[in-house]
């Protein structure tokens, strides 16, 4: 089967300078793409120098992570996708895995290899980890990641297993089945469209999957880290998005709940002195509220909702039980 690794880049010279080697020396059976989000660096002069044998796409402008893809996706003929980010260092023989996964199970649609730390290599890395899941009220965890619990990572997810959702920062997906879905919902901007595409191909009924025996090592945050307010802003109001469009039950019940938790985040956030980033919630909800009854007509548009993959609260599991660990759940 015939794989491209799409790596999207936005002013990213310095992160091609340092992971763009490994997927050219270990992607071997792989056309790889660069998809540049108008980018105002040497990025491009870099590629055509360095690595020539790398097609680039050049979008026309910077539509951040869901929009890029969208427009660059729509020039990749191979039949199965690797969206890759710039700052993600891949080993020998990491698409054969997954390449054979999809030839054996047809009905498996999207695929995450196991991402690992790469300031860290002995553990996990936040984006992604194990695989994904989603609690009641919408809250995103992963096998090897709980809110900011780490695990090291002691081939306790060497498995291949069913999950909800597989990590943005190196996700595999059949062509059939991006086009099928009309790509990532470019509302998003950045950050959770990929949670947001695998739970649209949940309700309908499509397979994503977690394959450990494929290990890629990701920076985190190289493009907008943790500290950065504008990251709690699209974490809190994606969320909220997500769970709009998706969700299965009394939605304003749901609904009402997540921003009663996101109220107790921002009185973390005070208690922490960081007034930027209760700001940045505030302004998520007031996003959230603008953009509701758009978000509402998506959801009509949904040819079905089904239930929760997960019914348990993470929040309640992990803050008032105490459990730090995937196996404890």
């Amino acid at each position: 089967m015939k794989l491209a690794v799409v790596i999207l880049n936005w002013n990213g010279k310095e992160l091609l300078e340092t992971f763009l080697p490994s997927v050219v020396k270990h992607s071997q059976n792989a056309t790889i793409y660069v998809a540049d989000n108008a980018s105002t660096d040497a990025s491009l002069a870099f590629i055509r120098t360095h690595y020539p044998s790398v097609k680039i796409i050049e979008n026309k402008s910077n539509g951040g992570y869901a929009k890029g893809y969208n427009d660059a996706l729509k020039h990749v003929e191979e039949p199965l996708f690797c969206l890759l980010n710039s700052d993600v260092e891949v080993t020998e023989n990491w698409l054969t895995p997954i390449i054979n996964t999809f030839k054996a199970e047809l009905e498996t649609a999207i695929i995450q290899p196991k991402i690992l730390d790469y300031k860290k290599k002995s553990h996990f890395e936040y984006a992604g980890a194990a695989g994904g899941f989603i609690d009641k009220y919408g809250y995103p965890y992963c096998r090897g990641r709980l809110f900011n619990t780490i695990e090291a990572d002691t081939n306790q997810y060497n498995d291949t297993t069913p999950v909800f959702w597989a990590s943005g920062a190196c996700f595999f997906i059949r062509k059939e089945v991006f086009t099928a879905l009309n790509g990532f919902d470019e509302s998003f901007f950045a950050h959770m469209e990929e949670i947001d595409l695998c739970w649209r191909a949940y309700n309908l009924n499509y397979k994503t999957k977690y394959v450990g025996t494929s290990t890629v090592y990701h920076v985190g945050g190289a493009t907008l880290n943790a500290i950065n307010p504008k990251k709690t802003y699209l974490n809190f109001r994606n969320s909220l998005f997500c769970l709009s469009k998706n969700a299965s039950g009394n939605l304003f019940a749901l609904i009402f709940v997540r921003l009663v938790f996101d109220g107790f985040a921002a009185l973390k956030f005070l208690v922490d002195l960081k007034p930027k980033h209760i700001l940045a919630i505030l302004q998520a909800h007031f996003s959230f509220y603008r953009h509701l009854s758009t978000l509402l007509k998506k959801r009509t548009k949904s040819p079905q909702i089904k239930n929760y993959y997960t019914k348990n609260s993470i929040v309640w599991l992990y803050f008032a039980q105490k459990k730090r660990y995937y196996r404890d759940l």
